[in-house]
């Protein structure tokens, strides 16, 4: 059975790569072609599925973990708090918001000055580069309880869903409200890193209340990001004559 605990936040993190992904294979494909592209987007995710599968097998070897799981959750730390800020400076109005199709545009211009083979490994390079991130997330989430098939599970599914949608509308993901997916994943991602690396420096009795304290870190970690983008949204105050 899925711990949706854990699928959830590797589907909305996964989603939001797959649809930046997506967009750099179309562009790639209105240059050299759907079938030359594919095949780029398929040796990618060739090269994520074999390491996942050794992540796996090394998950499941039943080693002490404590070290990897110190070393993934300070990475999902720091890379909760990345997409945590920026989601936090986009709804503030401090950053522009993420556009898919810009990076379309900016894409087939890149395109337009290369050759076949550029072309191929930019989108090798563009599903390989955003799955990376996916694959790091369903890692860290894999050791969750061990809840390996959960989080690759979450993943994949974003995948279907983005490369289905993709394929019927074979235009940018303009529409998925991005902003508001990072900020949610970041919160839970923060909370995720947070808590696996205080649960590698002093065990289990560095949360008394177990899992539940995910959910008060990912509540704490969600009020204190909209309590800085409310506060950043108030007009600047007019200095002393």
């Amino acid at each position: 059975m899925l711990d949706w605990t854990v699928a959830g936040p590797s589907f909305l993190t996964a989603a939001v790569e797959w649809v930046e992904a997506f967009t750099i294979v179309l562009a790639v494909s209105l240059s050299i072609g759907w079938r030359a592209a594919s095949g780029a987007a398929l040796t990618a995710l060739t090269v994520l599925a074999a390491m996942t599968a050794i992540a796996s097998g090394v998950l499941g070897l039943g080693l002490e973990i404590r070290w990897l799981q110190l070393t993934v959750g300070v990475f999902l730390l720091l890379f909760g708090v990345r997409w945590l800020a920026k989601a936090i400076a986009r709804g503030a109005g401090l950053k522009a918001l993420h556009d898919e199709a810009q990076e379309f545009a900016d894409a087939r211009a890149q395109l337009a000055r290369g050759d076949w083979l550029a072309s191929w490994l930019i989108a090798f390079k563009g599903v390989l580069l955003e799955g990376l991130e996916v694959w790091l997330v369903v890692v860290a989430l894999g050791l969750h309880g061990r809840a390996w098939v959960s989080s690759a599970a979450g993943a994949l599914a974003a995948l279907l869903v983005v490369v289905a949608a993709g394929a019927m509308i074979r235009a940018p993901l303009a529409r998925v409200p991005e902003n508001a997916i990072k900020f949610a994943v970041g919160a839970m991602i923060t909370a995720f890193g947070s808590f696996w690396t205080l649960e590698a420096i002093g065990g289990a009795a560095a949360w008394p209340w177990g899992d539940w304290s995910l959910l008060g870190l990912a509540a704490c970690y969600a009020l204190g990001g909209l309590a800085l983008v409310a506060l950043l949204r108030q007009p600047a105050t007019v200095g002393a004559a």
